[in-house]
């Protein structure tokens, strides 16, 4: 019986440390025991409530410098911990710092002209070197041999000496007209005789009043071949039928095939020249070779292109800007590309092409090309 009244308390025992108010007693206490939760009741709330995690800014604490310079906090104030004053001193030189460079870092970025040569070759940072640079492995051991040497001993004669005067009209565009000067300069050197300043003829399309002196340095040109060749500025003014040179054919050497080896000149215009004193060429657009002349002068006529041809100080600012901008912007992100149609009125007319034009534009081009070439026209009409 004893045994009996014995179980059944124990049992009731456990029934009683089983309850949900025993438990939650539990929990609530090793809630509070353990370092991982929070308390069960917070300040003001309800029990049971679990409470808030702090703010970032309590669990990670700033440094009080930092929170000083966040709050825009007096330096002067009394307050002021050391390691804010120290904090704004750092940053004040360095904003100093990046006030003194920006100026130099500026115009690095912004360099007129950031490529550099290295022999023949252009290195431009940032830009593949493919598209400035010889593709020709070969011609990285080539070596200028235009320049006149400091012991090359002139053979130029007196202006008396020579075998006359010529004079001649550069034509077509500025790229002809460079290689027509140059062969001017060259066939005056095979004939010994003096060059009159050559003409820059005006063109029959856009009427450019342009001459030679507007492009180029015409005292540096003639300095500079003054060992070679004599250059004289104008018609000598004993010369009095000025007009007739480009008209009589008296003056006029005309026929010459194209890309006429020297010796051509020397059998059949020199005589005329000596003849005659003063003799123009026309035409002269290709009328020297270059396999077929002394070596000695197709290094005049580089002489001529790369060194006494100099363009005025404004054309070559302009045109190192325009070189600087296409290399500068070439790239990846940036591309350059400069499309040239080449149609236009000249050149249309020149080839004797078709083109996709209305009857009264077909009918106009057909009367210009009969004006302009009336042998050319009988054949393709």
């Amino acid at each position: 019986m004893a045994e009996l009244r014995h179980g059944t308390v124990a049992a009731a025992a456990a029934r009683a440390s089983g309850s949900p108010a025993k438990r939650d007693a539990e929990a609530a206490s090793a809630s509070a025991s353990s370092p991982f939760l929070s308390s069960p009741r917070g300040d003001g709330g309800k029990d049971g409530a679990l409470r808030p995690p702090p703010p970032l800014h309590q669990r990670y604490p700033l440094p009080a410098a930092v929170r000083a310079l966040l709050a825009l906090e007096d330096p002067r104030s009394p307050s002021a911990p050391p390691s804010y004053r120290i904090l704004l001193a750092v940053l004040a030189c360095v904003a100093l710092g990046a006030l003194v460079s920006a100026p130099s870092v500026w115009s690095r970025l912004n360099a007129p002209y950031l490529c550099r040569k290295d022999g023949i070759r252009l290195q431009c940072p940032g830009v593949s070197n493919s598209l400035w640079e010889n593709p020709h492995a070969a011609a990285t051991s080539w070596k200028p041999c235009a320049e006149r040497r400091s012991d090359e001993i002139s053979d130029l004669v007196s202006e008396n000496e020579t075998s006359g005067y010529i004079f001649i009209h550069a034509e077509g565009g500025l790229n002809q007209q460079r290689i027509a000067i140059c062969n001017a300069v060259a066939i005056a050197k095979i004939m010994n005789a003096t060059l009159i300043l050559p003409v820059l003829k005006q063109d029959q399309i856009w009427k450019d009043q342009t001459k030679f002196e507007d492009i180029f340095d015409v005292d540096h040109f003639i300095n500079y071949l003054k060992d070679d060749v004599r250059i004289v500025r104008d018609i000598p003014d004993w010369f009095t039928e000025k007009d007739e040179l480009f008209t009589s054919i008296r003056r006029t050497v005309k026929n010459i095939p194209k890309y006429a080896p020297a010796q051509f000149y020397v059998d059949n215009v020199l005589p005329r020249i000596k003849e005659k004193k003063i003799m123009s060429i026309k035409p002269f657009v290709d009328r020297l070779g270059y396999d077929n002349v002394p070596m000695k002068i197709n290094r005049l006529r580089c002489r001529v292109n790369y060194h006494a041809l100099k363009f005025l100080p404004g054309i070559e600012e302009m045109a190192d800007k325009l070189a600087t901008r296409m290399r500068n912007r070439t790239g990846n992100v940036n591309p350059y590309m400069a499309l040239h149609l080449r149609f236009e009125k000249g050149m249309v007319g020149l080839s004797f092409c078709d083109f996709a034009g209305t009857r009264e534009e077909k009918a106009m081009m057909a009367e210009y090309r009969q004006k302009q070439w009336p042998r050319r026209f009988k054949v393709m009409y």
